[in-house]
Protein backbone atom coordinates (compact mmCIF):
# COMPACT_ATOMS: atom_id res chain seq x y z
CA UNK A 1 0.00 0.00 0.00
CA UNK A 2 2.88 2.15 0.64
CA UNK A 3 3.80 1.98 -3.07
CA UNK A 4 0.62 2.31 -4.05
CA UNK A 5 0.03 5.90 -2.18
CA UNK A 6 3.42 7.20 -3.47
CA UNK A 7 2.38 6.42 -6.99
CA UNK A 8 -0.97 7.68 -7.42
CA UNK A 9 -2.72 9.04 -4.71
CA UNK A 10 -2.58 12.79 -3.39
CA UNK A 11 -3.07 16.42 -5.22
CA UNK A 12 -0.43 18.93 -5.79
CA UNK A 13 -0.27 21.33 -2.57
CA UNK A 14 -1.71 24.27 -4.42
CA UNK A 15 -4.30 21.85 -5.97
CA UNK A 16 -5.41 20.19 -2.18
CA UNK A 17 -5.37 24.12 -1.01
CA UNK A 18 -8.05 25.00 -3.38
CA UNK A 19 -10.24 22.12 -2.90
CA UNK A 20 -9.70 22.49 0.94
CA UNK A 21 -10.24 26.53 0.50
CA UNK A 22 -13.45 25.88 -1.37
CA UNK A 23 -14.78 23.19 1.09
CA UNK A 24 -14.37 25.54 3.49
CA UNK A 25 -16.08 28.24 2.46
CA UNK A 26 -19.01 26.25 2.10
CA UNK A 27 -18.81 24.87 5.41
CA UNK A 28 -18.68 28.62 6.92
CA UNK A 29 -21.79 29.64 4.32
CA UNK A 30 -23.91 29.56 7.29
CA UNK A 31 -27.16 27.63 7.78
CA UNK A 32 -27.24 27.40 4.05
CA UNK A 33 -24.61 24.64 3.58
CA UNK A 34 -22.50 22.29 5.83
CA UNK A 35 -22.58 18.12 6.60
CA UNK A 36 -22.81 18.65 10.08
CA UNK A 37 -25.51 16.88 12.60
CA UNK A 38 -25.07 19.99 14.74
CA UNK A 39 -28.08 21.24 12.20
CA UNK A 40 -30.61 18.84 11.50
CA UNK A 41 -29.96 16.42 14.39
CA UNK A 42 -27.46 12.86 14.93
CA UNK A 43 -28.30 10.31 12.28
CA UNK A 44 -31.33 8.19 12.18
CA UNK A 45 -32.41 5.33 10.75
CA UNK A 46 -36.12 5.62 8.76
CA UNK A 47 -37.76 6.90 5.68
CA UNK A 48 -37.39 7.76 2.18
CA UNK A 49 -35.62 10.11 0.41
CA UNK A 50 -37.29 11.50 -2.86
CA UNK A 51 -34.37 13.23 -4.91
CA UNK A 52 -35.24 14.95 -8.12
CA UNK A 53 -33.28 14.75 -10.92
CA UNK A 54 -32.70 15.78 -14.90
CA UNK A 55 -33.73 12.72 -16.94
CA UNK A 56 -32.93 11.56 -20.23
CA UNK A 57 -36.32 10.19 -20.82
CA UNK A 58 -38.27 6.54 -22.04
CA UNK A 59 -34.28 5.99 -23.05
CA UNK A 60 -33.04 5.74 -19.67
CA UNK A 61 -31.40 2.22 -18.59
CA UNK A 62 -30.32 0.14 -15.03
CA UNK A 63 -27.35 -1.30 -16.92
CA UNK A 64 -24.50 0.52 -14.77
CA UNK A 65 -21.70 -0.17 -17.55
CA UNK A 66 -24.21 2.42 -20.18
CA UNK A 67 -24.09 5.26 -17.41
CA UNK A 68 -23.72 8.74 -18.67
CA UNK A 69 -26.75 10.96 -17.50
CA UNK A 70 -25.64 12.01 -13.85
CA UNK A 71 -29.03 10.36 -12.77
CA UNK A 72 -27.87 7.11 -14.36
CA UNK A 73 -24.75 7.84 -12.21
CA UNK A 74 -26.77 8.74 -9.16
CA UNK A 75 -28.71 4.95 -9.46
CA UNK A 76 -25.86 2.90 -10.39
CA UNK A 77 -23.69 4.01 -7.25
CA UNK A 78 -27.17 2.88 -5.32
CA UNK A 79 -27.65 -0.12 -6.56
CA UNK A 80 -23.82 -1.45 -7.46
CA UNK A 81 -20.35 -0.99 -6.46
CA UNK A 82 -16.86 -0.26 -8.29
CA UNK A 83 -13.35 -1.47 -7.01
CA UNK A 84 -12.34 1.78 -6.19
CA UNK A 85 -13.87 5.73 -6.83
CA UNK A 86 -12.15 9.22 -6.82
CA UNK A 87 -12.00 10.40 -3.40
CA UNK A 88 -13.14 14.27 -3.08
CA UNK A 89 -9.68 15.23 -3.63
CA UNK A 90 -9.76 12.93 -6.70
CA UNK A 91 -7.72 10.39 -5.30
CA UNK A 92 -8.50 6.86 -5.88
CA UNK A 93 -10.10 5.04 -2.74
CA UNK A 94 -10.89 1.43 -2.46
CA UNK A 95 -13.82 0.07 -2.24
CA UNK A 96 -14.51 -3.30 -3.35
CA UNK A 97 -11.06 -4.00 -3.74
CA UNK A 98 -9.79 -3.75 -0.12
CA UNK A 99 -5.91 -2.95 -0.95
CA UNK A 100 -4.18 -2.69 -4.57
CA UNK A 101 -0.37 -3.86 -5.09
CA UNK A 102 1.46 -3.18 -8.22
CA UNK A 103 4.74 -4.83 -9.67
CA UNK A 104 8.20 -2.81 -9.54
CA UNK A 105 7.89 -3.15 -13.89
CA UNK A 106 3.69 -1.73 -13.30
CA UNK A 107 2.46 -4.20 -15.53
CA UNK A 108 0.54 -6.53 -13.08
CA UNK A 109 -1.43 -5.04 -9.83
CA UNK A 110 -2.60 -7.52 -7.47
CA UNK A 111 -6.58 -6.50 -6.27
CA UNK A 112 -7.38 -7.73 -2.83
CA UNK A 113 -11.47 -8.10 -2.77
CA UNK A 114 -13.51 -7.27 0.36
CA UNK A 115 -15.85 -9.69 2.02
CA UNK A 116 -18.59 -8.17 0.16
CA UNK A 117 -21.96 -9.77 -1.01
CA UNK A 118 -24.76 -9.56 -3.69
CA UNK A 119 -28.02 -8.87 -3.14
CA UNK A 120 -28.82 -12.18 -4.06
CA UNK A 121 -26.43 -13.51 -1.25
CA UNK A 122 -23.53 -14.71 -3.50
CA UNK A 123 -20.22 -13.57 -2.54
CA UNK A 124 -18.30 -10.77 -5.06
CA UNK A 125 -15.48 -13.62 -6.57
CA UNK A 126 -12.93 -12.34 -8.51
CA UNK A 127 -14.99 -14.09 -11.73
CA UNK A 128 -17.46 -11.51 -11.31
CA UNK A 129 -14.82 -8.70 -11.42
CA UNK A 130 -13.14 -10.42 -14.60
CA UNK A 131 -16.21 -11.14 -16.27
CA UNK A 132 -17.69 -7.20 -15.51
CA UNK A 133 -14.36 -5.49 -17.33
CA UNK A 134 -14.90 -8.60 -19.86
CA UNK A 135 -18.28 -7.33 -21.13
CA UNK A 136 -17.47 -3.78 -20.54
CA UNK A 137 -14.55 -4.61 -23.64
CA UNK A 138 -16.00 -6.63 -25.63
CA UNK A 139 -15.91 -5.67 -29.27
CA UNK A 140 -17.95 -3.90 -30.63
CA UNK A 141 -19.08 -1.86 -27.03
CA UNK A 142 -19.07 1.33 -26.73
CA UNK A 143 -19.46 1.42 -23.24
CA UNK A 144 -17.98 4.30 -21.11
CA UNK A 145 -15.23 2.78 -19.46
CA UNK A 146 -14.06 0.59 -22.13
CA UNK A 147 -11.20 3.16 -22.77
CA UNK A 148 -9.99 3.04 -19.32
CA UNK A 149 -10.05 -1.24 -18.87
CA UNK A 150 -8.95 -1.73 -22.21
CA UNK A 151 -5.67 -1.34 -21.08
CA UNK A 152 -6.00 -4.64 -18.93
CA UNK A 153 -5.09 -8.24 -20.68
CA UNK A 154 -7.87 -9.71 -19.53
CA UNK A 155 -6.95 -13.68 -21.03
CA UNK A 156 -3.81 -13.31 -19.07
CA UNK A 157 -5.40 -11.84 -15.80
CA UNK A 158 -6.59 -14.63 -13.49
CA UNK A 159 -7.95 -15.22 -10.00
CA UNK A 160 -5.30 -16.13 -7.56
CA UNK A 161 -7.60 -17.50 -4.78
CA UNK A 162 -11.57 -16.64 -3.95
CA UNK A 163 -10.03 -12.87 -3.10
CA UNK A 164 -7.50 -12.41 -5.12
CA UNK A 165 -7.18 -11.15 -8.94
CA UNK A 166 -4.01 -10.65 -10.61
CA UNK A 167 -4.55 -7.86 -13.72
CA UNK A 168 -1.85 -8.15 -16.11
CA UNK A 169 -1.72 -5.42 -18.46
CA UNK A 170 -0.60 -4.49 -22.05
CA UNK A 171 1.42 -2.10 -20.56
CA UNK A 172 2.55 0.11 -17.43
CA UNK A 173 -0.05 2.18 -16.16
CA UNK A 174 1.38 4.13 -12.63
CA UNK A 175 -2.56 5.09 -12.41
CA UNK A 176 -4.00 2.06 -12.72
CA UNK A 177 -6.15 2.60 -9.96
CA UNK A 178 -7.86 5.72 -11.57
CA UNK A 179 -8.88 3.04 -14.49
CA UNK A 180 -11.02 1.08 -11.54
CA UNK A 181 -12.60 3.87 -10.42
CA UNK A 182 -13.54 5.71 -13.76
CA UNK A 183 -17.19 5.91 -14.45
CA UNK A 184 -19.53 2.81 -15.44
CA UNK A 185 -16.38 0.40 -14.20
CA UNK A 186 -19.14 -1.48 -11.98
CA UNK A 187 -19.03 -5.09 -10.48
CA UNK A 188 -21.79 -7.09 -11.75
CA UNK A 189 -22.59 -11.09 -10.77
CA UNK A 190 -20.68 -13.20 -13.68
CA UNK A 191 -23.28 -14.03 -16.63
CA UNK A 192 -25.57 -10.65 -15.72
CA UNK A 193 -26.88 -10.02 -19.34
CA UNK A 194 -31.08 -8.83 -18.18
CA UNK A 195 -31.03 -5.78 -15.81
CA UNK A 196 -34.46 -5.18 -15.68
CA UNK A 197 -34.10 -6.20 -12.03
CA UNK A 198 -30.23 -5.69 -11.40
CA UNK A 199 -28.37 -7.00 -8.56
CA UNK A 200 -25.71 -5.69 -7.56
CA UNK A 201 -23.43 -5.49 -4.20
CA UNK A 202 -24.69 -1.28 -3.41
CA UNK A 203 -26.30 -0.20 -0.39
CA UNK A 204 -29.83 -0.34 -1.85
CA UNK A 205 -31.65 -3.29 -3.37
CA UNK A 206 -33.86 -2.49 -6.32
CA UNK A 207 -37.47 -1.99 -6.19
CA UNK A 208 -38.83 -0.74 -9.13
CA UNK A 209 -37.94 1.64 -12.07
CA UNK A 210 -39.65 3.29 -14.86
CA UNK A 211 -38.15 4.87 -17.51
CA UNK A 212 -38.01 8.71 -17.56
CA UNK A 213 -40.15 9.10 -14.89
CA UNK A 214 -38.93 7.47 -11.04
CA UNK A 215 -36.68 4.73 -9.61
CA UNK A 216 -37.52 2.99 -6.31
CA UNK A 217 -34.83 0.97 -3.87
CA UNK A 218 -34.67 -0.12 -0.49
CA UNK A 219 -32.03 -0.43 2.47
CA UNK A 220 -29.59 -3.06 1.56
CA UNK A 221 -29.01 -3.86 5.44
CA UNK A 222 -26.23 -6.33 4.60
CA UNK A 223 -24.33 -3.65 2.79
CA UNK A 224 -20.26 -4.16 3.53
CA UNK A 225 -19.94 -0.15 4.46
CA UNK A 226 -22.66 -0.58 6.78
CA UNK A 227 -26.62 -0.46 6.02
CA UNK A 228 -27.87 3.37 4.56
CA UNK A 229 -29.75 5.05 7.53
CA UNK A 230 -32.85 5.44 4.82
CA UNK A 231 -35.58 2.86 3.96
CA UNK A 232 -36.33 3.99 0.90
CA UNK A 233 -34.81 5.99 -1.95
CA UNK A 234 -36.27 7.37 -4.51
CA UNK A 235 -34.94 9.32 -7.63
CA UNK A 236 -37.65 11.05 -9.55
CA UNK A 237 -37.13 12.77 -12.76
CA UNK A 238 -38.00 16.41 -13.16
CA UNK A 239 -36.16 18.27 -16.01
CA UNK A 240 -36.98 21.81 -15.48
CA UNK A 241 -34.98 23.71 -12.84
CA UNK A 242 -37.71 25.66 -11.34
CA UNK A 243 -39.39 22.31 -10.89
CA UNK A 244 -37.08 20.98 -8.98
CA UNK A 245 -36.55 24.22 -7.14
CA UNK A 246 -40.51 24.11 -6.86
CA UNK A 247 -41.08 20.21 -5.96
CA UNK A 248 -38.73 20.80 -2.78
CA UNK A 249 -40.23 23.99 -1.50
CA UNK A 250 -43.29 22.36 -1.95
CA UNK A 251 -42.59 19.04 0.05
CA UNK A 252 -42.35 17.23 -3.02
CA UNK A 253 -38.83 16.13 -2.85
CA UNK A 254 -35.90 16.37 -0.03
CA UNK A 255 -33.08 16.95 -2.32
CA UNK A 256 -32.94 18.69 -5.90
CA UNK A 257 -30.25 18.20 -8.09
CA UNK A 258 -28.58 20.96 -10.40
CA UNK A 259 -29.82 24.15 -9.23
CA UNK A 260 -28.52 27.61 -10.81
CA UNK A 261 -26.83 30.42 -8.98
CA UNK A 262 -30.05 32.61 -9.44
CA UNK A 263 -32.04 29.84 -7.47
CA UNK A 264 -29.66 29.50 -4.85
CA UNK A 265 -29.51 33.10 -3.79
CA UNK A 266 -33.00 33.47 -3.86
CA UNK A 267 -33.51 30.42 -1.56
CA UNK A 268 -30.45 30.02 0.63
CA UNK A 269 -30.88 32.16 3.15
CA UNK A 270 -34.65 31.71 4.05
CA UNK A 271 -34.71 28.71 5.86
CA UNK A 272 -36.95 26.40 3.70
CA UNK A 273 -33.64 25.08 2.04
CA UNK A 274 -30.09 23.94 2.60
CA UNK A 275 -27.86 25.09 -0.26
CA UNK A 276 -25.25 22.53 -0.95
CA UNK A 277 -22.09 24.25 -3.48
CA UNK A 278 -19.65 21.05 -4.12
CA UNK A 279 -16.28 22.22 -4.99
CA UNK A 280 -14.74 22.38 -8.52
CA UNK A 281 -17.35 20.20 -9.64
CA UNK A 282 -18.60 21.33 -13.38
CA UNK A 283 -16.32 22.77 -16.41
CA UNK A 284 -17.77 24.57 -19.15
CA UNK A 285 -16.31 24.30 -22.49
CA UNK A 286 -16.91 23.80 -26.05
CA UNK A 287 -15.59 20.70 -28.42
CA UNK A 288 -14.07 21.28 -31.75
CA UNK A 289 -14.02 18.68 -33.67
CA UNK A 290 -10.55 18.13 -35.07
CA UNK A 291 -10.93 15.30 -37.95
CA UNK A 292 -13.46 17.49 -40.48
CA UNK A 293 -14.12 21.26 -41.65
CA UNK A 294 -13.72 23.74 -40.51
CA UNK A 295 -11.79 22.66 -37.39
CA UNK A 296 -9.27 20.37 -38.77
CA UNK A 297 -7.77 23.73 -39.63
CA UNK A 298 -5.47 24.58 -36.22
CA UNK A 299 -5.69 28.10 -37.31
CA UNK A 300 -9.46 28.14 -36.66
CA UNK A 301 -9.40 26.62 -33.52
CA UNK A 302 -6.61 29.02 -32.36
CA UNK A 303 -9.20 32.06 -33.38
CA UNK A 304 -11.79 30.25 -30.76
CA UNK A 305 -9.63 30.46 -28.08
CA UNK A 306 -8.57 34.35 -28.71
CA UNK A 307 -12.12 35.33 -29.62
CA UNK A 308 -13.91 33.73 -25.95
CA UNK A 309 -14.21 36.48 -23.11
CA UNK A 310 -13.83 33.97 -20.15
CA UNK A 311 -14.11 36.95 -17.90
CA UNK A 312 -17.69 37.77 -19.50
CA UNK A 313 -19.24 34.01 -19.61
CA UNK A 314 -17.73 33.61 -15.49
CA UNK A 315 -20.18 37.01 -14.99
CA UNK A 316 -23.13 36.25 -17.48
CA UNK A 317 -23.58 32.24 -17.46
CA UNK A 318 -22.25 31.37 -13.88
CA UNK A 319 -23.13 34.75 -12.73
CA UNK A 320 -20.31 35.11 -10.94
CA UNK A 321 -19.92 31.66 -8.84
CA UNK A 322 -17.13 30.35 -11.04
CA UNK A 323 -14.05 30.95 -11.77
CA UNK A 324 -11.90 31.79 -14.70
CA UNK A 325 -10.23 28.53 -16.81
CA UNK A 326 -8.08 28.83 -19.55
CA UNK A 327 -8.80 26.15 -21.94
CA UNK A 328 -7.46 23.01 -20.03
CA UNK A 329 -9.38 20.69 -17.75
CA UNK A 330 -8.70 20.33 -14.07
CA UNK A 331 -8.32 23.65 -12.94
CA UNK A 332 -7.16 22.67 -9.11
CA UNK A 333 -6.45 19.10 -9.88
CA UNK A 334 -2.99 17.08 -9.50
CA UNK A 335 -1.04 17.86 -12.60
CA UNK A 336 -2.90 20.49 -13.52
CA UNK A 337 -0.68 23.05 -15.92
CA UNK A 338 -0.98 26.12 -13.95
CA UNK A 339 2.03 27.79 -14.95
CA UNK A 340 0.52 28.19 -19.04
CA UNK A 341 -0.30 32.03 -19.02
CA UNK A 342 -4.19 32.72 -18.70
CA UNK A 343 -5.48 33.49 -21.82
CA UNK A 344 -7.89 36.76 -22.55
CA UNK A 345 -10.14 38.08 -25.34
CA UNK A 346 -8.01 39.10 -28.58
CA UNK A 347 -10.47 40.13 -31.41
CA UNK A 348 -7.51 41.50 -33.37
CA UNK A 349 -5.62 38.07 -33.03
CA UNK A 350 -8.80 36.42 -33.52
CA UNK A 351 -9.87 38.21 -36.55
CA UNK A 352 -6.25 37.25 -38.17
CA UNK A 353 -6.37 33.73 -37.42
CA UNK A 354 -9.70 33.48 -39.07
CA UNK A 355 -8.14 34.82 -42.05
CA UNK A 356 -5.67 32.93 -42.13
CA UNK A 357 -7.85 29.55 -42.01
CA UNK A 358 -10.20 31.05 -44.74
CA UNK A 359 -13.11 31.38 -42.84
CA UNK A 360 -13.93 35.19 -43.04
CA UNK A 361 -17.86 35.14 -42.94
CA UNK A 362 -17.97 31.42 -42.46
CA UNK A 363 -21.19 30.14 -41.02
CA UNK A 364 -20.96 27.48 -38.89
CA UNK A 365 -23.60 25.26 -36.90
CA UNK A 366 -22.89 25.75 -33.30
CA UNK A 367 -24.91 22.85 -31.02
CA UNK A 368 -26.45 23.24 -27.76
CA UNK A 369 -28.89 21.81 -25.61
CA UNK A 370 -31.03 22.54 -22.11
CA UNK A 371 -29.83 19.03 -21.23
CA UNK A 372 -27.81 20.50 -18.69
CA UNK A 373 -28.10 24.34 -16.72
CA UNK A 374 -25.57 26.78 -18.47
CA UNK A 375 -25.22 24.98 -21.82
CA UNK A 376 -27.89 27.13 -24.13
CA UNK A 377 -26.59 30.16 -22.31
CA UNK A 378 -23.19 30.01 -22.71
CA UNK A 379 -23.63 29.26 -26.67
CA UNK A 380 -25.39 32.03 -27.11
CA UNK A 381 -23.15 34.43 -25.88
CA UNK A 382 -19.82 32.85 -27.70
CA UNK A 383 -21.91 33.36 -30.70
CA UNK A 384 -21.95 36.97 -29.70
CA UNK A 385 -18.44 36.94 -29.04
CA UNK A 386 -17.92 35.15 -32.19
CA UNK A 387 -19.70 38.18 -34.30
CA UNK A 388 -17.38 40.57 -33.61
CA UNK A 389 -14.64 38.56 -34.79
CA UNK A 390 -16.42 37.88 -38.19
CA UNK A 391 -17.21 34.44 -37.78
CA UNK A 392 -21.03 33.51 -37.60
CA UNK A 393 -22.05 30.50 -35.31
CA UNK A 394 -25.37 29.38 -35.79
CA UNK A 395 -26.48 28.32 -32.52
CA UNK A 396 -28.70 25.56 -33.11
CA UNK A 397 -30.84 24.10 -29.85
CA UNK A 398 -30.67 20.14 -29.78
CA UNK A 399 -32.82 16.83 -27.95
CA UNK A 400 -31.99 17.38 -24.31
CA UNK A 401 -32.88 13.82 -23.91
CA UNK A 402 -30.39 12.21 -26.87
CA UNK A 403 -27.85 15.59 -26.85
CA UNK A 404 -24.59 13.99 -25.48
CA UNK A 405 -25.19 10.86 -27.82
CA UNK A 406 -26.34 13.26 -30.68
CA UNK A 407 -22.46 15.69 -30.38
CA UNK A 408 -20.08 12.43 -29.80
CA UNK A 409 -21.60 11.57 -33.42
CA UNK A 410 -22.41 14.69 -35.11
CA UNK A 411 -21.85 18.24 -35.62
CA UNK A 412 -18.42 20.33 -35.76
CA UNK A 413 -19.12 22.45 -32.44
CA UNK A 414 -20.83 21.93 -28.84
CA UNK A 415 -21.60 23.71 -25.94
CA UNK A 416 -20.00 20.89 -23.57
CA UNK A 417 -19.70 20.33 -19.48
CA UNK A 418 -17.76 17.72 -17.70
CA UNK A 419 -18.49 16.86 -13.93
CA UNK A 420 -15.13 15.77 -11.83
CA UNK A 421 -12.10 13.03 -12.64
CA UNK A 422 -8.33 13.21 -12.70
CA UNK A 423 -6.49 14.82 -15.48
CA UNK A 424 -5.28 10.82 -16.14
CA UNK A 425 -8.68 9.85 -16.81
CA UNK A 426 -9.90 12.89 -18.38
CA UNK A 427 -6.87 12.00 -21.30
CA UNK A 428 -7.46 8.44 -21.24
CA UNK A 429 -11.11 8.58 -22.05
CA UNK A 430 -11.82 11.41 -24.43
CA UNK A 431 -8.10 12.22 -26.01
CA UNK A 432 -6.23 9.27 -26.91
CA UNK A 433 -6.78 7.40 -30.05
CA UNK A 434 -8.30 4.64 -28.94
CA UNK A 435 -10.65 7.02 -26.15
CA UNK A 436 -14.49 5.77 -26.86
CA UNK A 437 -15.64 9.14 -25.65
CA UNK A 438 -13.58 11.39 -27.96
CA UNK A 439 -15.99 14.16 -28.55
CA UNK A 440 -13.08 16.50 -30.17
CA UNK A 441 -11.71 13.72 -32.85
CA UNK A 442 -8.70 14.48 -31.21
CA UNK A 443 -6.11 11.37 -32.45
CA UNK A 444 -2.49 11.73 -32.83
CA UNK A 445 -0.10 9.22 -32.13
CA UNK A 446 2.59 11.47 -30.56
CA UNK A 447 0.50 12.70 -27.79
CA UNK A 448 -0.47 8.91 -27.12
CA UNK A 449 3.13 8.38 -26.59
CA UNK A 450 3.44 11.11 -24.61
CA UNK A 451 1.07 9.82 -21.99
CA UNK A 452 1.78 6.22 -22.40
CA UNK A 453 5.81 7.66 -21.13
CA UNK A 454 3.64 9.20 -18.18
CA UNK A 455 1.82 5.94 -16.90
CA UNK A 456 5.63 3.65 -17.23
CA UNK A 457 7.28 5.73 -15.25
CA UNK A 458 7.13 5.82 -11.06
CA UNK A 459 8.97 8.92 -10.80
CA UNK A 460 6.49 11.40 -9.98
CA UNK A 461 8.24 14.43 -11.20
CA UNK A 462 9.05 12.77 -14.81
CA UNK A 463 5.03 12.08 -15.12
CA UNK A 464 4.55 16.15 -14.12
CA UNK A 465 6.56 16.77 -16.92
CA UNK A 466 5.23 14.84 -19.57
CA UNK A 467 1.96 15.89 -18.42
CA UNK A 468 2.84 19.42 -18.59
CA UNK A 469 4.24 19.16 -22.59
CA UNK A 470 0.57 17.28 -23.30
CA UNK A 471 -1.13 20.21 -21.88
CA UNK A 472 1.10 22.65 -23.34
CA UNK A 473 0.08 20.95 -26.53
CA UNK A 474 -3.76 21.41 -25.93
CA UNK A 475 -3.53 24.98 -24.84
CA UNK A 476 -2.16 25.74 -28.28
CA UNK A 477 -4.09 23.31 -30.78
CA UNK A 478 -6.57 20.97 -29.42
CA UNK A 479 -10.61 20.77 -29.93
CA UNK A 480 -11.42 21.57 -25.82
CA UNK A 481 -12.17 25.13 -25.18
CA UNK A 482 -12.90 24.87 -21.47
CA UNK A 483 -13.53 28.55 -20.62
CA UNK A 484 -14.99 28.12 -16.95
CA UNK A 485 -15.49 25.92 -13.27
CA UNK A 486 -17.99 26.40 -11.28
CA UNK A 487 -19.51 24.53 -8.13
CA UNK A 488 -22.35 21.93 -8.35
CA UNK A 489 -25.11 23.38 -7.05
CA UNK A 490 -27.93 21.16 -4.92
CA UNK A 491 -30.45 22.00 -2.18
CA UNK A 492 -31.85 19.68 0.50
CA UNK A 493 -35.40 19.89 2.91
CA UNK A 494 -33.77 21.32 6.27
CA UNK A 495 -34.12 17.92 7.56
CA UNK A 496 -31.42 16.06 5.63
CA UNK A 497 -28.16 15.36 6.94
CA UNK A 498 -24.91 13.73 6.05
CA UNK A 499 -25.19 15.46 2.23
CA UNK A 500 -21.00 15.93 1.86
CA UNK A 501 -20.35 19.79 0.88
CA UNK A 502 -16.76 18.75 0.11
CA UNK A 503 -17.97 16.26 -2.71
CA UNK A 504 -17.46 17.53 -6.15
CA UNK A 505 -19.56 15.54 -8.55
CA UNK A 506 -19.07 12.27 -9.71
CA UNK A 507 -17.10 11.22 -6.89
CA UNK A 508 -17.45 8.97 -3.91
CA UNK A 509 -19.25 10.90 -1.27
CA UNK A 510 -21.28 13.17 -4.21
CA UNK A 511 -25.35 11.41 -4.30
CA UNK A 512 -24.23 9.23 -1.60
CA UNK A 513 -27.11 8.20 -0.39
CA UNK A 514 -26.28 5.41 2.22
CA UNK A 515 -24.95 8.27 4.41
CA UNK A 516 -27.87 10.52 4.08
CA UNK A 517 -30.57 10.90 7.10
CA UNK A 518 -34.19 12.34 7.68
CA UNK A 519 -34.46 14.39 11.09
Amino acid sequence: MQHESRLVRGLSRRGFLGLTAAGAAAALSGCAGGTGATAVGPPRPGGRLRAAFSGGGAAEVLDPHKTDLYIEIARAKALFDKLADYGSDMSPQPRLAERWEPSQDLLTWRITLRRAAFHDGRPVRPADVLASFARIVEPGSSRRAKASLQVIDLPGSRELDDRTIEFRLKRPYAEFPNALATLGAYIVPEGTRDFDRPVGSGPFRFVSFQPGRNFVAARNPDYWDGAPHLDELEIVVTNDEAARVNALLGGQVEYAHDLTPTSARTHENTGRVRVHRLPLSNFHGLVMKTDRPPFDRPELRQAMFHLVNRDELVRSVLQGSGQLCNDLYGKGYRYYADSLPQRAQDLDRARALIKQAGAEGLAIDFDTSDASTGLKEAALAIADQARQAGLNLNVRLGNKDTYWSDIAKNGVLASYRSGAMPLESHISQRLLTTSTTNNTKWQRPDFDALYHEAQSTADDARREQLYFQMQDRLHREGGFLWWGVSDWIVASAPNVGGIDDRAPANTLDWARYDKVWLA
